[in-house]
C-alpha cells in the first residue's frame, strides 16, 4: 500500500516532527510504501511564538520526504493536491492539531482523486487555547475526510459528540528514535548538575495550558521545600516568562528552579529525563501529551494533573500520580513520591504498562480503519 503522511517533518523541528516521521517509519517497516509531505513555511514569522521553526543537523535516514506545502497561500495548497495525486497513494494521513492548518488541509482534500482514502490523525479537536473561527476552520477540514483516529479517549468522545463517524482510539506510540537511558551520573555529568541531587522535571514548550505557574507554586509550599529537591523548566517559552520568573522570584525559589529557555535537538533529550526522578505535567487543559510517550520511553514515574486524556495514560499509584489542578494536591504527591521513595515501587508497573504504546499496534489499528471505510 502507497501511504503518505502529511504534517510537520524534517526540516521542520519538534514533537509533531519526531512522531510523524516514527509513523513513516512503522508503515515502512511493515512493507508499505510511506513517505511524508510535509511545510516549506509553516507558519508566517509573525504568528511563530518560538525562536526557529527549522530543524537543525541532517535529515532522518531512509525517509522520503516532500517539502512542498505553504499554509498561507491557497495556489500552493491546489498545487499540492496535483502532487500527491501523482503520487497515487491509496491512503493519506493528516496530522490534524490546530485549526489554522484547516484552510490548507480542507483545500488540498477537495482537489484529490476520489480514490484516495483519507484520515487524520485529531489531536485536539479545538485547541486548548481557544480563538474565534476555531470551529469553522477545523470542520471545513475534518468535515470532508474518510476517517479519524484519536490518541485520547477524551478528544473520540468530542468527536462523536460533534456528530463524526468512523473513529477509532488507538495508544500514542512511544517515539523510536529518542536514544536509550543513560545512568543518572552520565546525565548529570553532560547537563553540569549534581548526580546526588532529586530532580523534578517540566518539559517542553512553556505555554499558558501546560501549568507551569502550578508547579511553581507547589514547590513554593513548605512540603515540598523541606525536601531540598531541584526543578528543571526545559523548553521555550511561548508564554510571557516574565511572569513565571515573577512566581519563582516572590517565592525565593531561584536557588531551587533552573529554567532552560531553549529548544532541546532530539540527541540530547536523553540525558534530561535520565537524570530527572519524577516528570511533571500540571496542565490547566490537555487531550493528551507526547511528554508522557517520553516518560514511558525512558521509564520515568509521571504526575499529572486530572484533566482530559492525561489521566488515561497514568494508572493511579501504578506509574506515577493523578491529582487536581491545585499547587496544595501537587506538592502532596510530590511529596510522598520523595519521602516515600515510590520510584522503585512504580518502575516495574511503567516497564509494563509501556508495552501498550507500540508501533505495531498503532498501524494494525489504522489500517483496520482504512479497511472499514473503503467498504
Amino acid at each position: 500500500m502507497r501511504i503518505l503522511i502529511i504534517g510537520p517533518a524534517y526540516p521542520l523541528r519538534g514533537g509533531l516532527s519526531v512522531i510523524d516521521e516514527a509513523m513513516c517509519r512503522a508503515f515502512l517497516k511493515e512493507g508499505h510504501e510511506a513517505a511524508i509531505v510535509t511545510y516549506k513555511l509553516q507558519y508566517p514569522g509573525f504568528l511563530f511564538p518560538g525562536k526557529t521553526q527549522m530543524a537543525d543537523g541532517p535529515p532522518p535516514d531512509g525517509l522520503e520526504i516532500h517539502v512542498w506545502m505553504n499554509s498561507i497561500n491557497p495556489l500552493n495548497w491546489v498545487s499540492t493536491a496535483c502532487k500527491i495525486n501523482c503520487l497515487k497513494p491509496d491512503l493519506l494521513i493528516f496530522r490534524n492539531w490546530i485549526p489554522f492548518m484547516g484552510p490548507c488541509f480542507g483545500t488540498i482534500v477537495r482537489f484529490l482523486k476520489k480514490s484516495i482514502t483519507v484520515l487524520a490523525v485529531v489531536d485536539n479537536l479545538y485547541p486548548h487555547e481557544k480563538r474565534p473561527g476555531d470551529r469553522l476552520l477545523t470542520n471545513y477540514f475534518l468535515r470532508k475526510i474518510d476517517g479519524y483516529i484519536t490518541f485520547s479517549k477524551t478528544v473520540l468522545r468530542q468527536l462523536e459528540e460533534n456528530g463524526f463517524k468512523n473513529i477509532i482510539y488507538t495508544p500514542h506510540p512511544l517515539d523510536d528514535n529518542l536514544g536509550e537511558r543513560v545512568t543518572k551520573r552520565e546525565a548529570c555529568h553532560r547537563l553540569g548538575l549534581d548526580p546526588a541531587q532529586h530532580y523534578v522535571l517540566f518539559f517542553g514548550f512553556v505555554r499558558r495550558y501546560k501549568g507551569l505557574d502550578l508547579l511553581l507554586e507547589s514547590f513554593a509550599r513548605p512540603e515540598v521545600q523541606s525536601l531540598g529537591l531541584k526543578l528543571l523548566v526545559v523548553g521555550e517559552f511561548y508564554d510571557d516568562k516574565e511572569k513565571y520568573m515573577k512566581i519563582i522570584e516572590e517565592n525565593g525559589l531561584q536557588d531551587t528552579v533552573r529554567v532552560i529557555d531553549a529548544f532541546v535537538p532530539v540527541p540530547e533529550v536523553r540525558y534530561y529525563f535520565s537524570a530527572a526522578d519524577l516528570v511533571t505535567q500540571t496542565y490547566h487543559s490537555a487531550s493528551q501529551s507526547g511528554i508522557t510517550q517520553i516518560a514511558y520511553h525512558f521509564e520515568k514515574p509521571m504526575l499529572v494533573t486530572n484533566v482530559g486524556g492525561l489521566r488515561e495514560y497514568v494508572p493511579h499509584g501504578k506509574v506515577g500520580y493523578v491529582v487536581e489542578k491545585d499547587p496544595k494536591a501537587i506538592a502532596a504527591a510530590i511529596a510522598d513520591f520523595f519521602t516515600r521513595n515510590r520510584g522503585p515501587e512504580f518502575e516495574p508497573h511503567i516497564r509494563e504498562e509501556k508495552k501498550k504504546y507500540s508501533w505495531e499496534i498503532f498501524v494494525k489499528n489504522v489500517l483496520g480503519l482504512y479497511e472499514r471505510v473503503r467498504k
